[in-house]
This record gives structure tokens, C-alpha cells and sequence, in this order.
């Protein structure tokens, strides 16, 4: 064996025997005292925490614990949900007869108010109709009147004037029947609002079912959208809610709760609501994608660190502590975030709880908070020795 060797292996063994002697010979600390060493000194100033203890008290050490303040927070106090626009008003607008179209008066963007003429079919049949009409009717007032004079004369019965009478009023029933045929074929806006992108074009032929333009009224946008079940008591008629377009981040449109289904979707769970925005400057389009925000009163819960929750035979607990003493709480985990938990739980905002040390922790024990002084002890006739005035 080489001489390094040798002279390491000695030291061990005197390193070891030594170490033996200090703590199994009663009378080791005194020799060591009269050679000017306190061990006791040299353990009380090992700073508090070193090895997991905080200052001892009676004799032993306290848990040195890592404690956090509970804070507080709302949950169910915003519903976030993405909606689809449709304009207030939409109309397929169709004919009430078929025929050649011969005139188109608008065109695509055109705002029309309701009752404009948009496009003309041919009417030449109908006008001769409204004018033969008009002329039996001028017949018939012709005839009344040349009977009523000649009644006063008794040339006339009364059942003459009565037949006379009756032809005026039919020739009447069909002139206005002949003038609505023949206003027919004008096609009017049903609705105020813009007209879509028109399908047909003048000349053609078109019939009752022929779709001639859609119109829509885009003063206010419609928006709607679902929510979880949970919400539906808190939905109401008039509630405000707020709208931004998926197209336009930047801008937010004002609006309220115009209509509420009766009954929630079995499948989905959710409750089908409808809201209705403003459209000022005309820049929405109904199709448009919305994220709907809506604001609840909500409801209040103490909040604690996810390393606070612990785990028993009864279900979940934390550790609360006042005066460094130490009180297991059971809590109800209401929900869970990455940063914090809200419990039902007797916990206020601003109490102290543990977050480490948890394991050393019991019910009423004392406890020392990390970077805060070890508790005084009340029981106490005289405060303690400082360093150095033990005997």
C-alpha cells in the first residue's frame, strides 16, 4: 500500500475516534470548555432554518413554515361566447306574377326605403285590362244616373234604379281588381335597407318563386349565440352586452339582450339567446362571426395556492395561521386555476396559509414563519439567555 494511503486511512480512523469520544465520554465537554470551545455556542448560532427547523421553544424545535396571504375572487361573473350576425330585418324579395322583366331600377348597394319600386314587369295586357275597366265603369255611372232621373217621373221602378245601382258597384270591384293586377308588376321593396347582389338581369323570365334581390335592413345587427345552462337564470330582456367583431378586433359595439329562448337544447345544454348591437357607420354584414361578453354580479370565493390543498380521510383541508398557531380548515375546492384555487371554506382575505412545511404542521401547534421572528412565549418568568450567557 502506498504511503498516501496509509496516511489517509489513519486520519479516518482518528477523525472516528475522536467524534466517538466527544459525544460518548460524559466528561468530553468539559475538557473542551477549559480549552476554550463551547459546543452549545456553536450550535445556537446555526442560523434558524438550516436543517428545516425554525428556534426551538422548550426544548424543541418549531415547523418552520412558508406561509401566503388568501386573496379573493369572482367566478360566474362573466360569460364569454362566440355569435353569428343576421340583419334586423331580411327579405327574399319575389314577384306576385310571372312575365318578362323589362326594367331593373336599382342595383347592388342601393338603399331603397320600403315601398320603392325595384324593377318593372311587362303590363301591356294589364293596362288594357284597367282600361276596359274604367270604361264599364263610366257605363254603368252613365246608366244610374239617367235611371235615378227617370224614376222621379215614375218612367223608372225602383227595381231598375236597385239593377242599375249593382252594375255600378261590380264595374267598380273590377276596375280595382284590373289596377291591382296592374300595380303587380311592379316590384317594390317590402322592407327599408341595401339590396343585396341582384340574380336577374332585365329580359328575363321570371315567376312567382323567382328570387329578384334580397334586402336587408342593417341598422341594428342581431347576434346570436348560446350559453352554458348555468347562466340561464341570470339571462334577462334588456341585460347589456358588448360585441366584437372577429373581422375588426378593435372595435366594440354596445347593444342588449333582445331575446331569450323558452327551454334549454337537451343535446348541447345550452340556452339559445339572441342580442341586438348598433350598426352606426354601416360596417357590419350579417354572417359576421362575434364574441359576445356579458356581466353578471357573480359570486365571491376566498382564494388560496394550489400548494396549500391537502388531502385526509375527510376530504380536503388547508392549514390557517394566527398567532403562529395552527388551525386545519376543510375547504370545498369550488374551482381550480393554474395560479390559485377558490374555496368555500371559514377563510378570509388576508389570512396566512401554508403553503410548505405542511408536513410538520399540527392542529394548535406552533409554528415558526419563515423570514418572521420566532413567537415569544407568554408562559415565560424571564426572556430567554442570549448567546454566550449560558452556564
Amino acid at each position: 500500500m502506498k504511503v498516501w494511503k496509509q496516511l489517509a486511512l489513519a486520519l479516518l480512523i482518528l477523525a472516528a475516534a475522536g467524534a466517538c469520544w466527544l459525544y460518548f465520554f460524559p466528561g468530553s465537554n468539559d475538557l473542551l470548555k477549559k480549552a476554550g470551545i463551547d459546543r452549545g455556542a456553536t450550535a445556537a448560532t446555526e442560523p434558524a432554518g438550516a436543517t428545516g427547523k425554525g428556534q426551538k421553544r422548550n426544548g424543541q424545535a418549531l415547523p418552520l413554515v412558508v406561509v401566503r396571504t388568501a386573496a379573493e375572487a369572482k367566478i360566474n361573473d362573466k360569460l364569454s361566447a362566440i355569435g353569428t350576425g343576421k340583419a334586423k330585418s331580411s327579405v327574399s324579395v319575389t314577384p306576385y306574377a310571372a312575365g318578362r322583366m323589362t326594367e331593373i331600377l336599382v342595383t347592388s348597394g342601393s338603399h331603397v326605403m320600403a315601398g320603392d319600386v325595384i324593377a318593372r314587369l311587362d303590363s301591356e295586357a294589364e293596362v288594357i285590362i284597367a282600361d276596359k275597366a274604367r270604361t264599364v265603369l263610366k257605363d254603368a255611372q252613365t246608366k244610374l244616373k239617367r235611371a235615378e232621373n227617370l224614376s222621379t217621373t215614375n218612367t223608372v221602378s225602383a227595381v231598375q234604379v236597385a239593377d242599375a245601382e249593382l252594375a255600378v258597384e261590380n264595374a267598380g270591384l273590377d276596375l280595382r281588381e284590373a289596377e291591382l293586377a296592374l300595380d303587380r308588376r311592379a316590384i317594390k321593396a317590402p322592407i327599408s335597407g341595401i339590396v343585396g347582389i341582384l340574380p336577374i338581369n332585365a329580359g328575363n323570365y321570371i315567376t312567382t318563386t323567382t328570387q329578384v334581390a334580397t334586402i336587408d335592413d342593417r341598422s341594428e345587427l342581431l347576434v346570436d349565440f348560446w350559453v352554458p345552462e348555468r347562466f340561464a337564470p341570470s339571462i334577462a330582456i334588456g341585460a347589456a352586452v358588448s360585441a366584437t367583431s372577429i373581422a375588426r378586433p378593435g372595435e366594440t359595439f354596445k347593444g342588449e339582450i333582445s331575446a331569450i329562448d323558452n327551454r334549454v337544447d337537451s343535446a348541447s345544454r345550452t340556452l339559445h339567446v339572441q342580442a341586438k348591437i348598433t350598426n352606426p357607420k354601416d360596417t357590419l354584414r350579417e354572417g359576421m362571426a362575434f364574441k359576445v361578453s356579458i356581466g353578471f354580479a357573480g359570486e365571491k370565493y376566498p382564494t388560496v395556492d394550489p400548494l396549500a390543498i391537502q388531502w385526509g380521510t375527510e376530504g380536503a383541508y388547508v392549514w390557517k395561521i394566527a398567532e403562529n398557531k395552527a388551525t386545519r380548515v376543510p375547504v370545498r375546492i369550488v374551482q381550480r386555476n393554474t395560479t390559485n384555487v377558490l374555496v368555500d371554506a371559514d377563510i378570509r382575505p388576508g389570512d396566512r396559509i401554508v403553503v410548505e412545511g405542511v408536513q410538520s404542521v399540527r392542529q394548535d401547534g406552533l409554528v415558526q414563519i419563515k423570514g418572521q421572528p420566532a413567537p415569544q412565549d407568554k408562559t415565560d418568568a424571564s426572556p430567554l439567555a442570549s448567546v454566550g450567557e449560558q452556564g
